[in-house]
C-alpha cells in the first residue's frame, strides 16, 4: 500500500472512530515513512527536490550511534567520540479532504540540533536547541494533493556537548488536528491548592485559542476520571467570550477521598477538557494528574503527603546506551526498573529538558523529578555549545519546558542550571532573577532551585540573588553537617554527588585504599591501568567527588539534607574521565552502559530498600596463594559468616558507620559461600565459585513477549559459563548472533567503557563475561529466534513472543 494510501486510511479510520464532528482533535504520530540523507543538500528544502535515492527509516532517529568510534571525530571522546555533521529529513503526505478545515500542526519532541522545518517551500522556523519540544501550525501551506515537510538537522559546530548529545530527530512527532477553537498547545495547567487525606481541591487553568474569524462564546468543562474511569469532579464554566487570540479560563472542583500520587504508590487521575457551544463539541484535551502535597524544610528536610521522605535519587543523561538518542520507551523502562529496585525514587533530567515519555513513566511507576533546563548560560563550557544561544532562546527554552511538564505529578523541582559560570561573578544576579521569574509566570507550585559548586554564599552570585528557593549543592558532602550553621533557614538538596568511577567486574587492591582520578584539575592523569578500567571495590573516585560509601554516609545522617542525586544512575555515552581514548563512555555509574550493575548498586540496595540484601564479591578466580579482600554488602542481618569451601573464614557485622564488611583470604579455588542471619535464623546464603575455561552460551531474555509495534524490545543477557554452569568472570569471547523470525537486532553492547566496537552490530564480545543483544519487534505479530554463537562454546537460542497490537 502506498504512502499516500497509509495516512489516507490513517485519518479517516480516526474521523470514523471518534464519530464526532469536523472539530474533533486528532493527535497521531508522524514517525513513519521519512526519508533520511547524512550530508547537506541545498536543493533539498524544495518540494520539488527529488530523494528517491535516500534511505527510508522511521523516527525517533540518531545517526551518530550508526557510525564509527573515532578520536578525530569532531565531537571527541567526551561528546562520545561518535560522528556528528548535517543532515536532512524529508517526508511526503497527502491530507484527506475532511481534515482540510481544520488547523493542522506538526509537534517535534526534540531535534538534536539547529533545525529549520520547511513545508511546500515555507520555511516555519528555527530552533537551536536540540532539548526544547516545539511545533509549527501548517494550516496555510497546505495543498489537497502532496504536501513535503523538509527538515534540516545542523550538528556540525564542535565541540558542543560535555557529554553524547546524539544527532538527528531523535524524540517523537506528531500531527495534530483541531477547529479553529481548541485548548492551545500546552493549554492546561491542573494544579492542586488544597490537599488532605480527606478532599483535594483542583484548580484547572485553561487557555483557549481561537482562529476564528467570528467572535464566540463558549462552554468550558474540566471532569476528573479516577483509573477505572468514574467521573469523581466537574467544573464548568458557561458562556466563555473569546478573545480574538487566547483566553484563560480558572476553574475549581473538589475530589472527596483522593487517591494521593507517591512513589510507592503512583495514584493517576485523568483530566479531560471539553469546549462546547451549546451540545456541539469543539474539543477534547486530556491532561495527566497525579494529586499530592510536598513540602521541603530547612530543619526536617523532604516530606511528601505528610510523611518524611528522603529524595534518593540518581542524575541521568538521555542516552539510552547501544540504542544512542533516539527515544525508545521500553528502554527507558528497563532503565527506571533497574533503578527502582535497587531503591532509587528520584531522576535529575541532566542537564537538559528530558522527553516527555520519561516524565510519562516516572508519573506511572512512582519517581520524583528535578526537571533542568541547562548546562551553561551566557558564560560557555565548550566553544560552540548552548552559550551561543542563550541570549535570545532562553526565555521560550525555559517555559516551553515549564509548560510541557508542570502537569506531571512526579516533577517537583525546576532546575534553572548546572554548575553555571555566572555564579562566580555578578553576571548571574540579573540572570537568575529573569529565570526564576519566567518560571514563577507560570509555576509557583514548585520550588526552583540551580546546582551550584561555590560553596562561599558571600561569593556565589546565583545565591546571592536571593530568589532561589532551595540551595542546591553539587559534591562537597564534608559541608552537610555545618549546612544549618552556615546557611541559616535554609532548605537544603545535594543535587550532585558522589563521582565514583567503577567498572564492573575489575578489581584491584588494596581495597581499602582509596583513589582520586585524577589527583586535580591540573596534573596529567598518570595513574591507572593498561585494561582502561576502574576498580568495583568502589575505591575510586573524580577528584572533585567522592566513593559512594563515603557520600551515602553522610547524607544518611542528617535530616536537613532532604535526598541526594548520586552522579550518575547509569553510565552514559562521553565524558570517559580519567582515561583518555579508547574510552569514550563514562565510569560514573552504578549501573554500567549495557544495564548490568556494578558491586556498588547492592550497596544502595541494602541501604535504600527494605528488601533482604546479601552481595559477596569479587569473583573467585585469581592465582594460587594471592590475598584477596571479599567484601559484602547485607542488611536484615545481625552478621555474615564466610566459608572457603567448607571452612568458616569468621563473622564479620558492620562497625561504625560502614556500609560493607570484608575479610582478607588466602586465594585457594572452589566455593565461597557467605551466610547472613538475624537472631541465629539464617536469612540470606551467597556463593561464588570458582569457574573453568568457557564452556557455552546461556541465553536470558528480560521480557519474552514483546508487541507489534516496530518499537518493543527485549533486552538479552549473554552469558559466557564453564561446563557446571558458572559465570567465566574474565570470559572476552566473540559472540556472533543470528536472528529470525519478526524483529531485528537493534543494538549490542557489553558495558565496557573502552570498546571501541560498533553497537550497530550483529556480533559483540563478552566483557567479564557478559555481552548483551537487544532484539526489536518489527509490525507483525508471530515469533523471533535468536541464535547466539561463538568458536569453542555450545551455542544458546532464546524464543520471543510478538503480539499484535489490538
Amino acid at each position: 500500500m502506498t504512502l499516500r494510501k497509509n495516512l489516507v486510511l490513517l485519518f479517516l479510520i480516526l474521523i470514523v472512530g471518534l464519530k464526532a464532528s469536523s472539530q474533533s482533535r486528532i493527535h497521531q504520530s508522524f514517525n513513519q515513512d521519512w526519508k533520511f540523507f547524512l550530508g547537506d543538500h541545498a536543493e533539498a528544502k524544495s518540494s520539488d527536490f527529488n530523494d528517491l535515492g535516500w534511505r527510508k527509516l522511521s523516527l525517533p532517529h540518531d545517526w551518530s550511534i550508526e557510525g564509527k568510534f573515532d578520536e578525530k571525530n569532531p565531537a571527541k571522546p567526551e561528546g562520545g567520540g561518535l560522528p556528528t555533521g548535517i543532515a536532512w529529513y524529508r517526508k511526503s503526505f497527502t491530507l484527506p479532504a475532511a481534515l482540510q478545515q481544520k488547523n493542522i500542526f506538526i509537534e517535534f519532541d526534540g531535534v538534536y540540533k539547529n533545525s529549520e522545518v520547511w513545508i511546500n517551500d515555507h520555511l516555519l522556523g528555527k530552533r537551536p536547541y536540540g532539548y526544547s519540544s516545539f511545533r509549527y501550525e501548517l494550516t496555510k501551506y497546505l495543498k489537497a494533493g502532496k504536501n513535503v515537510i523538509a527538515v534540516r538537522v545542523d550538528n556540525s559546530a564542535q565541540p558542543d556537548s560535555r557529554w553524547y548529545s546524539g544527532s538527528g530527530i531523535y524524540r517523537n512527532v506528531w500531527l495534530s488536528a483541531t477547529g479553529k477553537v481548541a485548548v492551545d498547545h500546552w493549554g492546561t495547567f491542573v494544579s492542586t491548592p488544597e490537599v488532605s487525606k480527606a478532599t483535594a481541591k483542583v484548580s484547572f487553568k485553561t487557555t483557549v485559542r481561537n482562529q476564528d474569524k467570528l467572535k464566540r462564546k463558549v462552554d468550558v468543562q474540566s471532569q476528573v476520571f479516577d483509573t477505572k474511569g468514574n467521573l469523581v469532579a466537574t467544573a464548568k464554566t458557561e458562556d466563555v467570550m473569546l478573545k480574538d487570540t487566547l483566553t484563560e479560563v480558572t476553574q475549581f472542583a473538589t475530589i472527596n477521598n483522593p487517591e494521593l500520587w507517591s512513589v510507592s504508590r503512583p495514584h493517576l487521575y485523568k483530566v479531560v477538557t471539553r469546549l462546547f457551544v451549546g451540545k456541539k463539541l469543539l474539543d477534547s484535551y486530556e491532561t495527566p494528574l497525579g494529586i499530592r502535597y510536598f513540602n521541603f524544610d530547612a530543619a526536617k528536610g523532604f516530606t511528601l503527603n505528610d510523611e518524611y521522605l528522603k529524595i534518593l535519587g540518581v542524575c541521568m543523561h538521555h542516552d539510552l546506551g547501544a540504542l544512542g538518542a533516539a527515544v525508545n520507551i521500553r528502554a527507558m523502562e528497563r532503565q527506571l526498573e533497574i533503578l527502582k529496585e535497587m531503591g532509587c525514587n528520584a531522576i535529575r533530567t541532566a542537564h537538559n529538558p528530558p522527553a516527555p515519555e520519561l516524565l510519562d513513566l516516572c508519573d506511572k511507576m512512582g519517581f520524583l523529578v528535578m526537571d533542568e533546563a541547562f548546562d551553561m548560560w551566557k558564560k560557555k563550557k565548550n566553544s560552540k555549545d548552548y552559550h551561543l544561544n542563550f541570549t535570545e532562546w532562553h526565555a521560550s527554552d525555559l517555559q516551553d519546558m515549564v509548560k510541557r511538564d508542570r502537569n506531571h505529578p512526579s516533577v517537583i523541582l525546576w532546575s534553572i542550571g548546572n554548575e553555571i559560570r555566572e555564579q562566580f561573578d555578578s553576571t548571574g544576579l540579573a540572570i537568575t532573577k529573569e529565570l526564576v521569574k519566567l518560571v514563577k509566570d507560570l509555576d509557583t507550585t514548585r520550588p526552583v532551585l540551580s546546582a551550584l559548586t561555590e560553596t562561599d554564599a558571600k561569593k556565589n552570585f546565583i545565591y546571592q540573588a536571593g530568589v532561589l528557593d532551595i540551595y542546591g549543592l553539587n559534591y562537597n558532602h564534608k559541608l552537610y553537617k555545618d549546612f544549618p550553621k552556615n546557611y541559616p533557614g535554609q532548605k537544603f538538596l545535594a543535587t550532585e554527588t558522589t563521582s565514583s568511577l567503577d567498572t564492573r567486574g575489575f578489581y584491584e587492591m588494596p581495597s581499602d585504599s582509596i583513589r582520586r582520578w585524577p589527583k586535580d584539575g591540573k596534573t596529567k592523569f598518570t595513574e591507572g591501568n593498561a585494561e582502561f578500567a576502574a576498580s568495583s571495590y568502589d575505591n575510586v573516585s573524580a577528584y572533585w567527588g567522592s566513593t559512594h560509601e563515603e557520600t551515602w554516609k553522610e547524607a544518611k545522617k542528617y535530616d536537613h539534607v532532604s535526598g541526594l542525586f548520586v552522579w550518575t544512575g547509569f553510565d552514559y555515552l562521553g565524558e570517559p574521565l580519567p582515561y583518555p581514548w579508547p574510552a569514550r563512555s563514562s565510569y560514573f555509574g552504578i549501573v554500567d552502559l549495557a544495564g548490568f550493575p556494578k558491586d556498588a548498586y547492592y550497596m544502595y540496595q541494602s541501604e535504600w530498600t527494605n528488601k533482604p540484601v546479601l552481595h559477596l564479591f569479587p569473583h573467585w578466580n585469581w592465582t594460587a596463594g594471592k590475598m584477596v579482600d571479599v567484601w559484602a554488602y547485607y542488611n536484615n542481618a545481625d552478621e555474615v559468616e564466610l566459608f572457603l569451601n567448607g571452612k568458616s573464614l569468621g563473622k564479620r557485622t558492620k562497625q561504625g558507620e560502614d556500609l560493607h564488611i570484608v575479610w582478607s583470604v588466602k586465594y585457594e579455588p572452589g566455593t565461597l559461600k557467605a551466610v547472613s542471619k538475624k537472631n541465629g535464623q539464617v536469612v540470606l546464603v551467597k556463593e561464588i565459585n570458582t569457574a573453568g575455561k568457557p564452556a557455552k552460551i546461556e541465553l536470558l531474555t528480560d521480557r519474552n513477549q514483546i508487541a507489534a509495534d516496530g518499537k518493543d524490545l527485549s533486552f538479552v543477557t549473554v552469558r559466557i559459563l564453564d561446563a557446571k554452569g558458572n559465570l567465566v568472570p574474565d570470559a572476552d569471547n566473540l559472540v556472533q548472533f543470528k536472528l529470525e523470525g519478526e524483529g531485528t537486532i537493534a543494538g549490542v553492547d557489553n558495558g565496557f567503557q573502552a570498546s571501541l566496537e560498533p553497537f550497530k552490530a550483529e556480533y559483540r564480545k563478552a566483557y567479564r563475561g557478559l555481552c548483551l543483544a537487544i532484539v526489536e519487534a518489527k509490525n507483525k505479530a508471530g515469533k523471533i529466534k535468536l541464535i547466539a554463537t561463538s568458536a569453542g562454546l555450545k551455542p544458546s537460542e532464546v524464543w520471543i513472543s510478538v503480539k499484535g497490537i489490538k
